[in-house]
């Protein structure tokens, strides 16, 4: 069974911090963690598939300089909080970001639900451009700061909904119940996200970064920066090597096994 090299995933994130299982920590690697490894499915636009395995996920987004999407990013954080001695449970849920109300979406999203000192948090360091970068309280209700945006949960029966306060109201983003979920659970949701000729990851190029202050999104040729309080700023993409640049240093992807002409070609051009 292969082992997690938490040396190199601390070296990978930037975090020389304590390691005991508390909740400031749990933050801090969040944190660290999403301004490091990006969220991007580069891999399964240009028809490769996620494997989810963790010599896989280390290979790819700790020593291989990429980054992943939700099952990638969550499965590694999984394998690192229960190393450092966090009580960690799995779970899933239904995406609701961009979707009409009424939208009966599938389970094809990873969260975590962390213990940290005998209180009960959420851990998501794979939900693209609105990823979380620190843990919120699982409780219902209440307005929870982070860094960027404003989050709540809110609950409904045994199902919480998270949502987020951007352009002046409260958007959800997924609805998901505590239902344990263990690694194997998530194989058939990766392959059909990773594979299916209608999944979005295969059909639409996605990247995105948080930093402390600011949002990067790519979505097509289409990219996008929102710093916290103003305005976004949008250009569009002209050629490959501008989507290059733009992968390398914004988003801080090895691209150099990337077929970066065959990906903007197949990228989705404004409307």
């Amino acid at each position: 069974m292969t082992q997690l090299d938490l040396d190199s995933y601390l070296d990978r994130i930037g975090y020389a911090g304590s390691l005991d299982p508390t909740p400031r920590v749990l933050d801090e690697v969040i944190a660290h963690h999403t301004n490091a490894i990006p969220f991007e499915n580069l891999d399964p636009f240009l028809g490769t598939p996620n494997r989810i395995d963790l010599e896989s996920l280390q290979r790819k987004l700790v020593s291989g300089g990429r980054g992943g999407y939700c099952f990638e990013h969550n499965l590694l954080l999984r394998a690192v909080l229960l190393r450092l001695g966090f009580d960690v449970t799995g779970l899933s849920a239904r995406v609701r970001w961009g979707m009409p109300d009424d939208a009966v979406t599938p389970r094809s999203h990873m969260l975590l639900r962390v213990r940290a000192e005998g209180e009960e948090r959420i851990a998501d360091v794979g939900f693209g451009g609105m990823v979380l970068t620190t843990s919120l309280a699982l409780r219902s209700g209440d307005e929870q700061p982070t860094p960027l945006e404003p989050f709540r949960l809110v609950a409904d029966g045994d199902e919480f909904t998270l949502q987020t306060f951007v352009a002046g109201e409260w958007r959800s983003l997924y609805r998901f119940d505590l239902q344990p979920q263990l690694p194997i659970d998530y194989e058939a949701s990766n392959w059909y996200t990773s594979t299916a000729p209608e999944s979005k990851f295969v059909t639409a190029l996605i990247a995105a970064r948080a930093t402390p202050d600011r949002r990067h999104a790519l979505a097509g040729r289409r990219l996008t920066t929102r710093v916290v309080g103003q305005p976004p700023e949008q250009r569009i993409l002209g050629n490959a090597d501008e989507l290059r640049d733009a992968l390398t240093e914004l988003f801080r992807i090895d691209t150099s096994a990337l077929d970066l002409d065959a990906a903007f070609a197949k990228a989705d051009p404004p409307a």
